[in-house]
């Protein structure tokens, strides 16, 4: 255990699309493993981790819910669904490792996860067991990364870490199109919303500046950055004031 973490309460948050792997649609176990490993590596110095997880892998409200005739609500409702798949599947992980963790659902669904109870969330915590937050905030027209930032803010969080895949960063446009892509070491929330980056939403932004919740922005791919973060390393970007 590392008394000297920069962070001690973390709140992490992992796309659906990251636990695509190699696979258009669906779980592929090696990114789970993965990311069980790089949460395992951080809870063993002794920080206290959340988790949400998004359900983009198997089923993106607004863009499936439009092929399949649904309205909205109802698409965003199927996409909380998912994401309690990959809460549940990214829990056997970390089990699998040894480490104690609990899902807690914003869905009522007993038999397989508790209900979302924020100070329930805060023992566990404290009780040096990973939670995992799923089914985002509950209502539909929020996405995952609202639903990160409203938890983190319920928490007391002191860092939201958003995990992007393959994107070590915030740039000013996508590195991934365009080559000449400037990334920021540092930017700040209002930048964010003025620039219109597609790095997150503008609702779980403007959340962690009105609570003042630092976001790092990094590559989860590179393996050992979230203890790396912890010991205060520089690593992708910081959103803040």
């Amino acid at each position: 255990m590392d008394n000297n973490l920069k962070y001690k309460r973390i709140l992490l948050k992992v796309s659906g699309e990251a636990l695509l792997g190699d696979q258009e649609f669906g779980i592929d176990q090696k990114p789970v493993e993965m990311i069980a490993n790089e949460i395992k590596e951080a809870h063993d110095m002794g920080a206290e981790i959340a988790v949400v997880v998004g359900g983009g892998n198997i089923f993106r409200g607004m863009k499936n819910s439009a092929k399949l005739g649904m309205d909205q609500a109802s698409g965003d409702y199927v996409g909380m669904l998912a994401t309690v798949m990959n809460a549940i599947a990214l829990q056997s992980a970390l089990r699998k490792l040894n480490v104690s963790c609990r899902v807690q659902s914003a869905i009522d669904m007993d038999k397989i996860a508790e209900p979302y109870i924020r100070f329930k969330a805060i023992r566990h915590l404290e009780k040096n067991r990973v939670v995992i937050f799923a089914a985002g905030t509950g209502n539909p027209f929020f996405t995952t990364d609202t639903a990160a930032a409203l938890r983190a803010s319920e928490i007391g969080a002191e860092v939201m870490l958003m995990a992007k895949n393959g994107v070590d960063g915030v740039y000013s446009d996508d590195p991934k199109i365009n080559p000449d892509a400037k990334k920021y070491d540092r930017i700040s929330y209002d930048d964010i919303i003025v620039k219109g980056l597609k790095v997150m939403d503008t609702a779980s932004c403007a959340l962690c500046k009105q609570n003042n919740i630092p976001i790092i922005v990094f590559d989860f791919a590179a393996k050992g950055s979230i203890a790396k973060l912890l010991k205060g390393e520089k690593l992708g970007t910081i959103v803040g004031e």
